[in-house]
C-alpha cells in the first residue's frame, strides 16, 4: 500500500481498520491478478451458455484465494451470501464481496471489471478496496480517513447546477419488469434536467468517478449490496452524500440508492421524486 495513504489513514483510523487495510488490499490485487491471466481482450462468448461458463469460471478463481484471505485476516467475521445482499444486515461486522464485479464486462473483452471488498460494521461500510486490474487502479477507504485511488485523495465534483451535471444510472437485473419501468422513467426525467445521462454496469464504475469529481449523480434502483457497498464509502468519504432516491437514509435491505456531490444531492432528488 502506499506510504502517503497509510500516513494519512494512520491520522484518524481506528487501529484495528488501519491494520486490516494492507492485508485487504493485497488480498483484492491478488484476486486481480488471478483474473487478469484468464482475461482476453479478443474473448466474445458465442451464446449465453459459453458467458455463464466463463463468469462461473472468473467467479471460481477469484473467489476461492479470497475468501481463504480475508477470513485469515479476520477470522470469525460474517461473510455476506446471496440471500443477503438485498436485507438488512444483523449488527456486527461482515465481509461484503464481489469477487468479479462487472464479470460481464471481462468476459466481453471490456476493461470495466474488478475486485471489489468492504466491511459492514453495524450495518454501515467501515472500510473498502476496490481492485481495477486494467490500468492498474486500486481505490481505497476507511470511515473517517478519506478515499485514495493510488495513493491520491479523491474530492466528488463541486458542481452547483444540475444542468451541468454528468448523472447515471444502471440496468436492474432482466425481467424485472416494475424496476424497468422505474429505470425508464427515472432516465425521462433526468433527461429533461442533466447536461448528460448515462447508463452503465455495474454499478461500482460510476460510483468511482463520483468519488473522483468525473461524474456527478448515481442512481439505482433494485440495488445488490455488493455491488454498491464498497462505492457508498468511497463517495461519503470523498466528501459526497449518500441516501435512497426520496432522500432518506440509506442502509443495507433498502433497495435503491442515491449518490451525489452535495450541492446536487436536493435537485437529483427532486427530479427523481416521480419514480418512486
Amino acid at each position: 500500500m502506499n506510504t502517503t495513504t497509510m500516513q494519512r489513514v494512520t491520522e484518524s483510523a481506528p487501529p484495528h481498520d488501519i491494520e486490516l487495510l494492507p492485508g485487504v488490499t493485497d488480498a483484492a490485487q491478488a484476486a486481480g491478478a488471478r483474473l487478469l491471466t484468464l482475461f482476453s481482450p479478443h474473448a466474445r462468448p458465442h451464446d449465453r451458455a459459453e458467458m455463464l461458463d466463463a463468469i462461473r469460471r472468473n467467479e471460481q478463481a477469484s473467489l476461492v484465494g479470497l475468501r481463504e484471505a480475508l477470513e485469515t485476516l479476520r477470522p470469525g467475521i460474517g461473510w455476506v451470501e446471496e440471500e443477503q445482499e438485498t436485507a438488512p444486515l444483523p449488527p456486527g461486522e461482515w465481509w461484503v464481496v464481489d469477487a468479479v464485479e462487472g464479470n460481464v464486462n471481462h468476459v466481453h473483452g471490456m476493461s470495466d471489471w474488478g475486485v471489489s471488498v468492504t466491511l459492514m460494521r453495524d450495518g454501515m461500510p467501515a472500510l473498502a478496496v476496490f481492485h481495477q486490474p486494467m490500468g492498474n487502479f486500486t481505490w481505497t477507504a476507511v470511515r473517517g480517513a478519506g478515499a485514495d485511488i493510488n495513493g491520491r485523495r479523491l474530492k466528488v465534483s463541486d458542481k452547483t447546477m444540475l444542468d451541468a451535471a454528468i448523472v447515471v444510472t444502471g440496468q436492474a437485473e432482466a425481467g424485472q419488469q416494475e424496476a424497468n419501468r422505474r429505470i425508464a422513467n427515472s432516465v425521462e426525467h433526468m433527461l429533461q434536467h442533466a447536461l448528460l445521462v448515462r447508463t452503465t454496469v455495474p454499478s461500482t464504475f460510476p460510483m468511482l468517478l463520483i468519488a473522483a469529481g468525473q461524474n456527478d449523480v448515481f442512481w439505482q434502483v433494485e440495488t445488490v449490496l455488493s455491488g454498491i457497498a464498497a462505492g457508498i464509502l468511497l463517495v461519503e468519504e470523498a466528501g459526497g452524500t449518500v441516501t435512497c432516491i426520496d432522500g432518506s437514509p440509506w442502509y443495507p435491505g433498502k433497495r435503491d440508492v442515491l449518490v451525489a456531490a452535495p450541492a446536487l444531492h436536493s435537485a437529483a432528488v427532486d427530479a427523481l421524486r416521480t419514480t418512486h
